[in-house]
């Protein structure tokens, strides 16, 4: 028996053409949709790409840029054929491909599934590769004079002063590493040979971050330098005092932007995937319908439509046994031809 069978009239098979041509069009720019959140979503990653440890964060935009571009061409397909459906003339030299275009479509309504899990899972490898980005980033700070890396400076400032963060996990990795290029430092200062010098890779450390760190809201003039030195700021406990500059590091506040970003997205994705089903289903029945027509030579006579021909069960056992009979006609090739190897 047939999966979800439904008895048409002319009347009704028009009414149904019509409504999945149109869910068709709609569908196209859905796919419009996801092309330009696909691009957004690239020209963001691109920004920043310089803090990301790798390139294969780029791997999810294109997905979605390629998916957003068969969208549109599969949908505006289908909605042609939706259309010629109207009239028997027209629908007949559709008719042979129709089932092979089906099966793409239920490929890549798969394949739009995928990509929606793709977009709510890639915060995890995301997370890891902004925290080795922004680590080995944050070394380059100084090196404003070095070709490749001149750039560096300025970005990290900016991405501290839109994300409202500091540092990589927090404000306090800025003292593990130097981030004043030997340029600025005078090394005939007492002070700056005693910190090079109690450092084993004779880097100039201290309890100080970069002026982007400064949090624009505190009522207190920045302390970005001696942080932890109570004694040089009046009134000044850095243990209990309330500091004035970002405390929470960029790797979060980024993975939290592109995360929500990338669930936006995914639930776009899916969204799009329910009405790709909609219209797959909505083609199928109009195939089905047009198929079993008590009178092909009428058009308004009665018909059956339905999304299989036969039930789940049966459909499943039935490409089993198909897969079955290609597999044993591949060996019987394979054999065939090694004897006619051994005779010659």
């Amino acid at each position: 028996m047939a999966l979800m069978l439904v008895k048409f009239d002319m009347k009704k098979r028009v009414k149904l053409a019509q409504t999945v041509w149109f869910m068709y069009w709609f569908a196209v720019m859905a796919g419009v949709l996801v092309f330009s959140m696909g691009l957004f979503f690239k020209i963001e990653l691109r920004k920043r790409s310089e803090l990301m440890d790798n390139n294969e964060s780029h791997f999810l935009p294109n997905l979605l840029i390629l998916m957003g571009l068969l969208a549109c061409g599969i949908n505006g397909f289908g909605g042609k054929v939706c259309y010629d459906s109207l009239d028997p003339s027209k629908f007949v030299k559709w008719k042979p491909m129709l089932k092979g275009f089906l099966l793409v479509c239920v490929g890549f309504n798969g394949l739009l599934l995928a990509t929606a899990v793709l977009c709510f899972l890639m915060r995890i490898p995301l997370q890891f590769t902004l925290a080795e980005g922004l680590k080995n980033s944050m070394k380059f700070y100084k090196d404003t004079d070095t070709p490749g890396r001149c750039y560096m400076k300025r970005t990290l400032d900016l991405m501290q002063m839109e994300f409202r963060c500091c540092g990589n996990k927090n404000y306090r990795d800025w003292f593990e590493i130097q981030w004043v290029s030997n340029r600025y430092l005078d090394f005939s200062a007492k002070e700056v040979k005693d910190r090079i010098g109690s450092n084993v890779d004779g880097q100039y450390l201290m309890d100080g971050v970069p002026f982007s760190c400064c949090n624009p809201s505190s009522p207190r003039p920045c302390i970005q330098l001696q942080m932890t030195n109570n004694s040089a700021y009046y009134s000044y406990d850095h243990y209990t005092e309330e500091l004035n500059v970002w405390k929470h590091g960029c790797r979060d506040s980024m993975v939290s932007y592109y995360g929500g970003l990338m669930n936006t997205i995914g639930l776009l994705v899916v969204l799009v995937t329910i009405l790709e089903v909609g219209v797959t289903i909505g083609l199928q029945y109009i195939d089905s319908s047009l198929s079993t027509l008590a009178n092909p030579e009428d058009p308004e006579s009665e018909s059956e439509g339905w999304i299989l021909e036969k039930t789940v069960k049966e459909t499943f056992t039935d490409i089993m046994d198909k897969m079955k009979s290609m597999g044993k006609g591949t060996k019987v090739e394979e054999g065939g031809e090694a004897a006619v190897a051994t005779v010659s």
